[in-house]
C-alpha cells in the first residue's frame, strides 16, 4: 500500500505478465492525472517489450476506482497533460495495446474504472463489486469509451438501461450482461486474474497477440466513428451550464440542478 498523498499506479513483473497496480486507497483509488500518465507508461512498457506477454491491471485496497479526482482534472489547479506521442492510451481510444489484458475490479468501480477495464479484454471481478457509469449525474457524459463500449460487450437494450439510468449495478448485473467474465469471492480477483494470465501466457504469445488484432479488426470501423464523435460530444457537455452545475453540486454534496443547457 502506498502513503504517497496524490496516489500512484506501478507495475511488477512476474515472468512474462505485467502486474499494473492501481494504488490510492485513501481516495477509493481515485485517479489523478499523474496517476493517469503513469498508467499510460505502464501500459505502454507492456506494449513495447518482446518479454512482457500479457497484462493484468488490477487495485490496492477495498475500491477499484472511484472515478476522476474532478478537481485535478476540471478545477482551476488542473495539472492535466497529453500522454507522450506514442504512448498507450488507457482508454485504448488513441493507441490501444495490441496485448492480452485481464482486468481484476472489487468494491467502487465507478465511470473511468468501468471503462478502464473495458479497455482491456477479461474482467475478473469480486462479488462485492459495484458499477456506476453515472457522468450524466454530474451535467457531463461518459468520454472514456462507454458510449460504445457498452454496446460492444452488453447490447443496446442493456446498454441504454445504464448509461441512461446512471444506476449502480452489481456484479451479478454486470456478469450477467456480460461485461465481467468470471466472480470470485472478495479478495480473490486479483489471483485468479494473474492465474488467467498465466494460462494466456502458456500459449503462442504471437498467436495470442495477433487473434486479439484480428478480432479487433471486425469492431475497429465502427469504434473509430464513435471515437471520433468524442470531441464534439466534448465540447457540447462540458461547455455547458449543466457541466459546472454538476460538478459545483459534486464538490459541495448537494444534488445538482439541471436546466439542459
Amino acid at each position: 500500500m502506498s502513503d504517497m498523498s496524490d496516489g500512484r499506479v506501478y507495475a511488477e513483473r512476474h515472468d512474462h505478465i505485467l502486474k499494473i497496480i492501481i494504488d490510492n486507497v485513501a481516495k477509493k483509488n481515485a485517479f489523478s492525472p499523474e496517476m493517469m500518465a503513469q498508467l499510460s507508461d505502464a501500459l505502454t512498457l507492456l506494449e513495447n517489450d518482446d518479454d512482457l506477454w500479457v497484462g493484468v491491471v488490477c487495485a490496492s485496497g477495498s475500491a477499484f476506482t472511484a472515478g476522476l479526482d474532478m478537481p485535478k482534472f476540471f478545477g482551476p489547479t488542473a495539472t492535466v497533460k497529453p500522454h507522450p506521442e506514442g504512448n498507450i492510451d488507457p482508454f485504448g481510444l488513441a493507441n490501444q495495446c495490441t496485448k492480452p489484458i485481464v482486468t481484476a475490479v472489487q468494491g467502487i468501480c465507478f465511470t473511468i474504472g468501468i471503462e478502464l477495464m473495458l479497455s482491456g479484454d477479461i474482467v475478473v471481478a469480486a462479488t462485492d463489486a459495484r458499477f456506476c457509469q453515472m457522468e450524466a449525474k454530474r451535467g457531463i457524459a461518459p468520454l472514456g469509451g462507454a458510449h460504445f463500449r457498452y454496446m460492444t460487450r452488453a447490447g443496446w437494450g442493456n446498454a441504454m438501461y445504464h448509461l441512461l439510468l446512471c444506476d449502480e449495478f452489481s456484479a451479478v448485473e454486470a456478469y450477467r450482461i456480460g461485461m465481467v467474465q468470471e466472480l470470485v469471492a472478495p479478495g480473490e480477483q486479483i489471483d485468479r486474474a494473474m492465474e488467467l494470465a498465466r494460462i494466456i501466457a502458456a500459449n503462442a504469445p504471437l498467436g495470442i497477440r495477433v487473434t486479439k488484432t484480428a478480432g479487433r479488426k471486425f469492431i475497429e470501423a465502427g469504434e473509430q466513428a464513435a471515437i471520433d464523435a468524442i470531441p464534439g460530444i466534448k465540447d457540447q457537455v462540458m461547455n455547458s451550464a449543466d457541466a459546472a452545475e454538476g460538478i459545483k453540486s459534486f464538490v459541495e454534496r448537494r444534488s445538482a440542478v439541471f436546466q439542459g443547457r
